[in-house]
């Protein structure tokens, strides 16, 4: 019992040695968790590929299944999506191999944003993320109705997050 639970240890110790949170070029990446924001929740996925070592973009899909009472919000109230660009960060200030700080820029359906990311790789395949994200610029402005604000706020994501090299 005790030379399978020493093996264990060991391959666990070796899994998180080897652990990558970003490669650069051809790095593939693909998030899915939950999209915390005022007035809803729900669920949110994004897929980032590395053009160079520090350069990646990619594209987000977030739809709020739960929104507070009184909000008449239609599906495409619900649903976003959005191009992304990132600066990850994490070899530049001297972060373990395991972690990534990324922050970024997003051109979405509602507004022009900013992320800032991080995550933590528990194996090759496997880490978890958090982000959050605010607009810069929305493209309406006047009067938002509650169900325009929605993806037109702050917003916390966090969820896990997989490498597909």
């Amino acid at each position: 019992m005790k030379f399978y639970v020493l093996s264990l240890c060991l391959l666990l110790t070796t899994t998180f040695l080897s652990a990558q949170a970003y490669e650069g070029r051809d790095d593939q990446k693909f998030q899915v968790g939950a999209n915390l924001q005022s007035n809803g929740t729900g669920i949110m996925t994004s897929y980032d590929f590395g053009l160079g070592e520090n350069i990646s973009i990619g594209a987000t899909a977030t739809y709020l299944l739960g929104i507070d009472e009184g909000i008449s919000a239609s599906t495409w109230e619900r649903f976003d999506t959005k191009a992304r660009f990132s600066a990850h960060l994490g070899n530049i200030i001297g972060l373990s191999d395991e972690v990534d700080i990324y922050p970024g820029l997003d051109l979405g359906l509602k507004n022009f944003g900013f992320h800032m990311g991080a995550r933590y790789f528990f194996s090759d395949g496997l880490g978890i993320y958090t982000e959050l994200g605010f607009p810069i610029a929305k493209y309406k402005i006047e009067d938002l109705e509650p169900a325009e604000k929605l993806h037109n706020q702050f917003t916390v994501n966090i969820g896990a997050v997989f490498n597909f090299l």
